[in-house]
Formats: C-alpha cells, structure tokens, sequence
C-alpha cells in the first residue's frame, strides 16, 4: 500500500493522480484531516484515513507495516516541525517500508528562514532510522503564475526585491511525478534528490513572456526589502511571516533556488514543465 499525507492539497492532489495512473486504487490510501474533501477519493476506491499533524493521537492508526508514506509537509510555517515529527514517529510505530518527505531544495545548505523546519524535520526522519526518500523540492512555477490575475488587475506587475538573480522553477505536477516515480519504483532508499527545474529564468524574462501572451506591458516592481515586508502584511501575510517571504526572494538573490541538478527530470523520465507553459495555462483560465 501506497500512502499519501495532504492529499487533498495541491501538491497532494497531483502525487494521487499520478498514482491512479501507476497502480491499482486498491494500493493507494490517503490521510487527510477532512474526510469530506476526500470523498472523490473514496469514490474511486482509494482507502479514506482521517488524521491531523496536530494531534498525535489521530495518527495511531494512519499508518500499516510495510506500507510507502509520503509526508508532503504541512503548510502551517512555524508549526511544522512538532506537525512532522508525530507523523514520524507514527509511521515508525507501524514499522512503514519507505518515508519520503518533501523538503526544500538545498537540504541543509539551504541558509534562509522558509528552510529551517524543513532542516529539523529531514534530521529528525534520519535519526528515526526508517528507511527514506528526500525529496528537496525547489520552487513551484505556479508560485509566480497563481497570482497573475490579481497583479494584472491591479496594474500588471510582479513585486519583487530581485535583480538580475534567475530561479529554476518546475510545474507542481513534475515535482509530484517525482514523487509517484520514487513510491512506485525501487532503489531510492536512503537518497536525497535535489528537484528543479531544467532551466533557470529571470524575473525580466518572466515579464516579458507575460507581457508578449497579454500584448500589452507587464512590469517587474523592485522594491527595498522593507518595503516588500509591508506591501505582503498590507496584502494580509501575518506579521510573523511576511520577513520569511522576503528571505526567500533574498535566497533567489543570492542563487540559492538557481541549482539546476537534473534530478527532477531524471526521475519524471521527461523535460520539466517551463515557466512560459505555466504562464500560458494561467492567463488561459484567468480569460476563462
């Protein structure tokens, strides 16, 4: 049995129906907080399991010997490392085959605050002595082609305190086809993939390309650090959370989401998706 933590996520979404396309329904089970968003799953005969990173006690019976568990991580920042290790610690309890989890590009090199519990919990899966897969996941495309229809509603520009810096993204549905591709398959065990895209782009050719698709001008706003911290808490980001966002653009800065490996594309057996495909696919839907 194959099982998915998250699944009813973005990410988690992708990796089931990767999975449905690999093996059986019968092979795959999901863990999700709410069962009610499962419900599509069930519907397909994919096992239904309800449990919470929050609550331990939930997660006693998340898990069976000899099963392989992805734990996709959580998306409370700040919350995560406690969340990831009683997920753990429960499929240690069951005495699961495989754990892989996904990290963040870089691993341990990886300096700037957004890493850090994905440091924590990558130690803590190594110190429990299951078997494991890490999956260190570099930037989505869709982290910069989600939110095109808000910025070109309010006048068609991407704030940002890079220059000059490239970011090697991939579509969420390769890095989930990374996953599928090391659940279903064999010889991970114990290995670390560093996971990007083929080709690093800049933010000036990001706009570019949007601006060539929309036929009019889409900017890029570089702003001062300190000014992009206000401009996401006024965008409603916590407090608490808008100087993680902006160290992230600071590691896009200093290259650090510009590795380019070849594992992603290694392991999905195809090029990864370009950012001028995903761009494509959003302002399709936004016309839509």
């Amino acid at each position: 049995m194959i099982v998915v933590t998250g699944a009813t996520g973005r990410l988690g979404t992708h990796v089931v129906e990767g999975l449905m396309n690999k093996v059986p329904a019968d092979q795959v089970a999901v863990v999700v907080r709410d069962a009610a968003k499962a419900a599509r799953f069930g519907e397909l005969g994919i096992e239904v399991r309800v449990a919470d990173y929050s609550d331990p006690a939930t997660l006693a019976d998340a898990f069976k010997e000899d099963e392989k568990v992805l734990l996709i991580s959580g998306s409370e920042i700040g919350r995560r490392v406690p969340q990831h290790q009683a997920v753990i610690d429960a499929a240690k309890r069951a005495g699961v085959a495989l754990l892989a989890y996904t990290g963040i590009l870089g691993g341990p090199a990886a300096d700037f605050e957004l890493a850090r519990e994905h440091q924590l919990t990558e130690r803590h899966l190594i110190d429990s002595g299951l078997p494991y897969v890490l999956l260190r996941n570099g930037w989505y495309n869709e982290v910069y082609t989600e939110g095109l229809g808000q910025a070109i509603a309010a006048g068609g520009q991407l704030t940002s305190t890079v220059e000059g810096a490239k970011v090697a993204t991939a579509a969420r549905a390769d890095y989930a086809a990374a996953a599928v591709a090391v659940l279903t398959g064999e010889g991970h065990e114990n290995r670390a993939y560093e996971l990007s895209g083929d080709v690093a782009w800049g933010f000036d050719e990001y706009a570019a390309e949007v601006s060539r698709r929309l036929g009019k001008e889409f900017a890029v706003n570089r702003v001062t650090a300190d000014a992009h911290r206000e401009i996401l808490i006024g965008a409603g980001v916590p407090e608490t959370l808008a100087p993680v966002f902006v160290g992230v653009d600071d590691a896009v800065s200093r290259g650090l989401l510009a590795v380019q490996t070849g594992d992603l594309s290694k392991l999905i057996g195809r090029p990864t998706t370009p950012i001028a495909e995903s761009i494509a696919k959003s302002l399709k839907a936004i016309e839509a």
